[in-house]
């Protein structure tokens, strides 16, 4: 087990516990405990450069005189890329604009407002970082996460805590986003030839987290780390860009290429839990979040995960 190391128990634990606070105040260079730099992104070669993730489109995927093409497209996408662009998912633009501006209120209230939501000793859920040894390096990003599935689960002091306005409209996007998510597992289940039943039970009611990420600038992004390198363990994730900004980099054929993301489609990727259950036919793939110039700039992301009860 590991021992965590909460920001009170450092000097200047703000500049660890909220960048933001950090990026106030004029800063020349990335302080040490940000620096990363063995995670430096090799030279893109000129034949993946250009390569975009796939796109599925979930409505071709349940209309009968479509769904084959689509569905195999789909199975490619989660075999050969592990992640792929979601359009026509049915969720409203004006419920994703309501929400990005909620989410920007949220970070951009005061730090002892925030720090009403912080991550508490022994835990993980909440907003902050959890820091588990004294040297350990640090994303450039500030961090909000909690469980919101199933709702004994849900942390009373974060939820129903959360301002009534943030809470409301997060309420609404978890609840078309686990519609959303059985109806794709369900598909990913058809393409795997599993049994549908066999794929809802394992999902159906089950752990859902949120994770909401804001990048402030960085004054050297080529030092540092939006997130580092990971996979998500979990059945499939689902990430919406609230902010037109690239630097989400995956890696493909041993190589880390830029995501681009289209206006209006969430992104899906495969999880640990979903590999293991398709035996490896579908990668979890390797992800993460660079500060390259153009990612210089705010820009927040939210993470709704699917975990199957089990794990």
């Amino acid at each position: 087990m590991a021992s965590y190391y909460h920001p009170e128990n450092y000097k200047n634990s703000e500049s660890l516990l909220n960048v933001q606070e950090l990026v106030k105040k004029p800063l020349a260079s990335v302080p040490q405990r940000y620096i990363r730099l063995s995670q430096e992104s090799p030279t893109i070669p000129d034949d993946i450069r250009g390569l975009e993730i796939p796109s599925i489109d979930i409505k071709q995927l349940v209309l009968e005189e479509t769904n084959e093409a689509e569905l195999e497209k789909l199975h490619s996408a989660c075999r050969n890329w592990g992640i792929f662009q979601l359009v026509n998912h049915g969720l409203s633009s004006q419920m994703l604009e309501k929400l990005k501006n909620e989410t920007e209120k949220f970070f951009n209230l005061p730090l002892e407002e925030k720090m009403k939501y912080k991550i508490r000793p022994g835990d993980v859920e909440g907003y902050g970082r959890v820091i588990t040894s004294e040297d350990q390096r640090l994303d450039w990003s500030d961090r909000f996460y909690m469980t919101t599935n199933p709702l004994h689960k849900r942390k009373p002091h974060i939820f129903p805590e959360l301002p009534s306005s943030l809470r409301s409209i997060l309420d609404s996007y978890m609840v078309e986003l686990q519609r959303l998510a059985m109806t794709l597992l369900g598909l990913l289940a058809k393409s795997l030839k599993m049994k549908i039943r066999e794929m809802e039970e394992l999902f159906e009611d089950g752990m859902q987290s949120v994770r909401m990420t804001y990048y402030p600038p960085c004054p050297q992004p080529e030092l540092a780390m939006g997130i580092t390198e990971h996979s998500d363990a979990t059945g499939i994730t689902i990430l919406n860009q609230i902010n037109g900004v690239d630097g989400l980099r995956i890696k493909k054929d041993g190589v880390w290429i830029p995501v681009k993301f289209q206006s209006d489609a969430l992104v899906v990727n495969i999880g640990d839990i979903l590999e293991i259950m398709s035996n490896g036919a579908y990668t979890s793939v390797e992800h993460r979040a660079m500060l390259d110039g153009k990612f210089n700039v705010e820009n927040m992301r939210i993470k709704t995960e699917e975990a199957a009860n089990a794990m």
